[in-house]
């Protein structure tokens, strides 16, 4: 990993070094022959201010070349997009503490694989994927800072920096902190996402290379929720504002236990480059395309303990648990991209991958039987992927087609999508797409070791086979709209056994999910009612699906300039409601959800007030989270144990420089 990053140190100096000497040269030139041509000019003369450049020429590109501009504007989308994700969080809801992970409220997608992923997926909201790493292209420095306030001692900040030292060379560094403390005892969040990126072109646009590298670092102290005692002091506390009572200072409430965190660690090298061996000239026009996609990915997960708790089971150790786990991935692959015109564009692509899970102990385990069970302690191997895609576009017709499977290896899999999809006008799209996958579950419910007795196995789970077929219906004017039903087969989870220590196990039967979101932003002058709602139906012959059945959310705001358009303002009130279902426990050793039908949440509306203005490029945002709770007891909870968040103002902004 080290000369990895040695490279990608020397790429950018070296890059920066020639661009700027190349400013210099030009720099140097333009002042020598304005000397000549008038001597009496001074060097220092003010030049002539050139235009400003629009908006629309600082671009952002993804990992697909999807491309959209930086936008400055303030609406209704970007307030709900302003909190630690920096996305919209419609389907989740947040445990406690800022970066405590959430629960899900709609089971979401995972990033694309053919292959199992690394576990711990409590931790992996803000883990960021090769999808979340932007690329850019923009005419003047451009950077943006982040800040929001947390809970307690801490705060948020997401700095980034980009430039171009050259037309074809786009340099960006960015840096993600968190740290907060949290209301409630031993649970501190704090969180790194350091990213650097790169693209560049020549100048003949023949050969480009797009790469990053990404350091995360996501620790979280445990406190295993409340404990008996500490749930029934949440409970009964202050009903009323005004009236206090000892545990209105949640630092006041027992918790499960104060010696326990986890951590995960991860770094990535991606590297992605192509060459255009017969370049394209028009539309109608061929072109061929050789590239390599490089993907280098070290992941690990740690949790540690002072002293073993009786919720978890007995240990083999008396005192210093310390589970760790390791993950490492090399991805090659090479694609070949062919575009016949009107024909389409056909892609193939075939990847080599070398996985390494695991641990550095070897477990024998004697049963109850006196039979010895050996638990091995790597997953190791290569796998041959091959596949292709196809893309065409006929007047306003889009046409796609995507596969994938594995040839050879240890694990096998598919992932097979195509859709159809027509535009009516650039704001009124229907699509038609549907898919089929068949992935084996992740690593940690394969392996697992720890020093907890009962948190060791080793498991051979058929894939996960999932069919699903979705219908878009997107206008601005009228309505967004989303229906899909999924079909699912040996679904994998984790749950209690009858001795009530968490376990995977996998459901033999199959699961039918229903999904219908509909979204209509509804504004008549000055006014505005944002409302989304998600119904989603499960069939199941046993609950180990579980989510709500509806989930809405309805912001009334109001929106105007102020001061000569001097300021922006936008203020209003969110209410968001799902209903109540036995939302997933949360196990702080596998930093896992698992299913359990002890206790429900949900049930009740939470309101927040916001109050955002924007003035030139800068959005300040304040809000009064979950107002409600400061007139009636908060007796809720965000998953089982744990409480929701108590009312909070909280306030930040989002600046934009153009230098």
């Amino acid at each position: 990993m080290k000369r990895y990053l040695v490279f990608v140190f020397l790429m950018f100096v070296t890059s920066f070094i020639q661009a700027q000497r190349g400013k210099a040269d030009n720099f140097k030139n333009a002042n020598e022959k304005d000397a000549s041509e008038n001597p009496r000019k001074s060097l220092r003369t003010k030049s002539k201010e050139r235009e400003k450049p629009a908006i629309t020429e600082y671009k952002i590109i993804n990992n697909v070349n999807d491309t959209t501009f930086v936008d400055t504007t303030l609406t209704i989308q970007k307030d709900y997009r302003f909190d630690y994700l920096r996305r919209d969080s419609f389907e989740l809801l947040p445990v406690n503490n800022v970066g405590q992970s959430y629960t899900s409220l709609s089971k979401r997608d995972q990033p694309h694989h053919i292959l199992p992923l690394f576990g711990a997926r409590a931790k992996h909201f803000n883990f960021m994927e090769v999808s979340d790493i932007n690329y850019y292209h923009v005419p003047t420095p451009f950077s943006e800072l982040y800040f929001k306030t947390t809970f307690e001692q801490g705060q948020q900040l997401d700095a980034f920096f980009t430039v171009n030292t050259s037309p074809n060379l786009n340099l960006a560094i960015a840096y993600k902190g968190m740290r907060s403390l949290g209301k409630y005892q031993h649970a501190l969040a704090s969180s790194g996402n350091f990213r650097m990126s790169a693209s560049y072109k020549t100048a003949n646009n023949r050969y480009s290379v797009k790469t990053h590298f990404v350091a995360q670092d996501l620790m979280n102290e445990e406190n295993g929720g409340l404990s008996e005692d500490g749930v029934a002091q949440y409970l009964n506390s202050g009903e009323f504002i005004g009236q206090q009572d000892e545990f209105s200072d949640r630092s006041a409430i027992e918790v499960t236990f104060e010696d326990a965190e986890n951590n995960l660690k991860g770094k990535r090298f991606y590297f992605d480059h192509q060459l255009h061996l017969i370049k394209k000239t028009d539309s109608l026009s061929t072109s061929f395309i050789v590239g390599h996609r490089l993907d280098l990915t070290d992941k690990s997960y740690e949790f540690q303990q002072t002293t073993p708790n009786a919720i978890f089971g007995d240990a083999y150790v008396t005192s210093g648990i310390r589970d760790k786990v390791a993950f490492e991935n090399f991805t090659n692959q090479l694609y070949v991209n062919f575009s016949l015109g009107q024909l389409g564009t056909l892609t193939a692509k075939t990847t080599i991958v070398n996985y390494n899970y695991g641990y550095n102990t070897l477990l024998t385990q004697i049963t109850e039987e006196d039979t010895p069970i050996m638990i091995p302690n790597r997953i190791k191997g290569d796998a041959f992927i091959t596949g292709g895609a196809y893309h065409n576009k006929v007047g306003r017709l889009n046409l796609y087609a995507d596969v994938e499977s594995v040839i050879s290896g240890n694990f096998d899999g598919y992932k097979y999508r195509a859709g159809i999809g027509f535009d009516f006008t650039p704001n009124d799209t229907v699509e038609l797409y549907g898919s089929q996958e068949a992935v084996a579950p992740n690593y940690n419910f394969l392996l697992y070791q720890s020093d907890y007795i009962n948190y060791n196995w080793f498991n051979a789970f058929d894939n996960t086979i999932i069919e699903k077929v979705a219908l878009r219906l997107r206008s601005i004017k009228t309505l967004a709209v989303t229906a899909s039903y999924e079909q699912i087969d040996n679904y994998t989870y984790f749950s209690k056994d009858q001795n009530g220590f968490v376990k995977p196990f996998q459901y033999s039967e199959t699961i039918n999910v229903t999904k219908i979101k509909a979204t209509k932003n509804i504004v008549l002058g000055k006014f505005g009612l944002d409302n989304t709602i998600l119904y989603q139906n499960i069939r199941q012959d046993q609950e180990v699906y579980k989510v709500p059945d509806l989930i809405t959310r309805n912001t009334l705001y109001y929106q105007d300039h102020w001061f000569k358009k001097a300021l922006f303002l936008q203020t209003g009130i969110t209410c968001k409601y799902f209903t109540s279902f036995q939302a997933d426990g949360y196990d702080p050793v596998l930093s896992e959800f698992y299913v359990q039908d002890q206790q429900e949440i949900g049930g009740y509306p939470q309101f927040d007030i916001f109050f955002n203005a924007k003035v030139r490029q800068t959005r300040i945002f304040f809000k009064f989270e979950n107002i409600g709770e400061a007139f009636v007891q908060n007796a809720e909870f965000s998953t089982p144990g744990y409480p929701m968040r108590d009312a909070v103002l909280r306030f930040g902004i989002v600046w934009n420089f153009f230098l």
